[in-house]
């Protein structure tokens, strides 16, 4: 859906698109970061400009089943192209309280909504996992999901 929207708005660049397992010390569940750099051409940097997460508790329910429920959805990690911050605070004029407080404000952004609450069943639902070797990993949503790939990557720093 990302890429499709990329293709019919030519400004939006999507970057890296991985998922981020935090359970570590923990072998019934954790929470699971569905995590896409994207950036907008001229406003922020180029392919890492922002970053949506959208994040998701995880139970294990066997060896071949997981219980998916989603939580949030975030945008964050917002760098602003070079470009914008000299439209924002221009280098050959002292910079002002106000634009350093509107960089300060853009570099610290986070926009976050749950996806869940008290009232409403989160989205979500049951996956199979069928490893196919040591990296490699088939899960299928049950209910019309999809079908989904994963590969092992090295752990992030």
């Amino acid at each position: 859906m990302l890429f499709e929207a990329a293709e019919r708005l030519p400004l939006l660049q999507v970057g890296q698109i991985y998922q981020k397992f935090e359970c570590k010390g923990r072998s019934d569940g954790g929470i699971v970061r569905n995590v896409v750099r994207w950036s907008i051409e001229n406003l922020l940097e180029e392919q890492e400009g922002a970053t949506l997460m959208v994040s998701a508790k995880f139970d294990v329910l066997s060896k071949r089943n997981i219980f998916l429920q989603f939580e949030e959805v975030a945008v964050e990690n917002i760098k602003i192209s070079e470009q914008l911050q000299a439209l924002i605070a221009p280098a050959i004029l002292p910079r002002s309280f106000l634009s350093l407080q509107i960089l300060q404000f853009l570099k610290t952004f986070r926009a976050q909504v749950p996806i869940s609450s008290p009232e409403r069943r989160s989205p979500g639902g049951l996956y199979y996992l069928s490893y196919l070797d040591r990296d490699m990993l088939l899960g299928r949503s049950i209910g019309g999901g999809g079908v989904f790939i994963f590969t092992r990557a090295q752990p992030l720093l």
